[in-house]
């Protein structure tokens, strides 16, 4: 596979910074995996397609951007970690907080703005998080949850714990300051840090080819001394094998690493219906569905006999009913009452 140095003197450490593809033929995933997998892109899929209907029915308040599409990445990356390692999100979070493991109930509670929600309704839909989880909080600025999982890898190290933090962000954050400051502490400090780049091809409404000038996103982690991979993004047992060794290799102590995953968004940027702006075409959209990532999942499963048609039935139908009863469960939960209004509000 084609691999690439760092851009970096003789004299530099011989340790060199690689980009490569993910091998496909590598990803034989366990049967256990493949159905953990499954389970929480179908979490995925089923509470977003939910959340995005109650916002169309003017239940919900404030904006969604759903998640729809890129599952494979959050259950791939998420299925790798242990509950106490962290991760940051960004204004597209509902997925990394579900398969971070977040409760329905306290995630929909959450959008509902009840005092029951995962921030006790103050948060909504870009600022949910659960400590208890590792869930550090999805982020409504652009590319600034990068550097606080840096300062979470930091903290780890610090204290000689083994724990790993992981980022994740799209294509358009890669052009923000705070990525590249943060690239270069996490690589001179040999950080366990993981950065996730789900390149879906949009930064809002603007293709990857008119915001910057190269291919591959992943190219830019050479300029810090640190491997990256390009994994395929529609494909969860693929994303989960590259997060797996990158994890496993933070975990030794060897550093940082870069994983570009491609993939893509079947909803507009925000809400279902979106803004109705034309910035890409019906038959692109069409094309990547043709690829989605439950069903390229499901169709290997059963082929190979990894899990039979009933068992991932089974999946659809549970989170069906865990979903019902979340959202019974929020509807029937009180809204903050204003007596509250400072509490856990601080000033320096």
């Amino acid at each position: 596979m084609a691999q690439r140095a760092s851009s970096t003197s003789s004299t530099s450490r011989s340790s060199r910074a690689r980009k490569k593809s993910a091998d496909p033929a590598a990803n034989q995933a366990s049967a256990q995996v493949v159905r953990d997998l499954h389970e929480r892109m179908v979490r995925i899929r089923l509470f977003e397609t939910e959340a995005g209907k109650l916002m169309e029915a003017g239940k919900l308040p404030g904006f969604l951007h759903l998640y729809v599409g890129q599952e494979a990445v959050a259950a791939g990356v998420m299925a790798a970690l242990r509950d106490d390692d962290q991760i940051t999100s960004t204004h597209r979070g509902h997925g990394h907080a579900v398969a971070k493991g977040v409760s329905f109930r306290h995630m929909y509670a959450e959008l509902y703005g009840r005092v029951t929600g995962a921030c006790l309704g103050r948060g909504g839909s870009m600022h949910i998080n659960d400590l208890t989880l590792g869930m550090l909080g999805a982020n409504g600025i652009v590319g600034a949850g990068i550097p606080i999982a840096v300062g979470a890898a930091f903290a780890a190290q610090y204290k000689g714990e083994d724990s790993v933090a992981v980022s994740f962000f799209g294509d358009g954050a890669t052009n923000i300051g705070t990525f590249h400051e943060a690239a270069n502490m996490a690589a001179v400090l040999r950080l366990p840090v993981l950065f996730i780049c789900e390149n879906n091809g949009y930064a809002e409404f603007t293709p990857q080819s008119k915001h910057m000038l190269i291919t591959d996103v992943a190219d830019r982690a050479a300029a810090y001394g640190m491997p990256s991979v390009i994994v395929d993004g529609m494909d969860a047992a693929a994303v989960h094998q590259a997060a797996a060794d990158a994890v496993a290799r933070a975990r030794a102590g060897e550093g940082p690493m870069m994983i570009e995953a491609k993939t893509y968004r079947f909803y507009d940027h925000q809400g279902v219906k979106g803004l109705r702006h034309p910035y890409r075409s019906d038959e692109e959209v069409a094309e990547w569905k043709a690829r989605d990532p439950i069903d390229l999942l499901e169709a290997r499963a059963l082929a190979d006999g990894t899990a039979t048609r009933a068992e991932l039935d089974d999946t659809w139908q549970r989170t069906r009913d865990d979903i019902a009863d979340a959202i019974a469960y929020a509807e029937a939960s009180p809204l903050p009452d204003t007596a509250d209004l400072l509490l856990n509000v601080y000033s320096g």
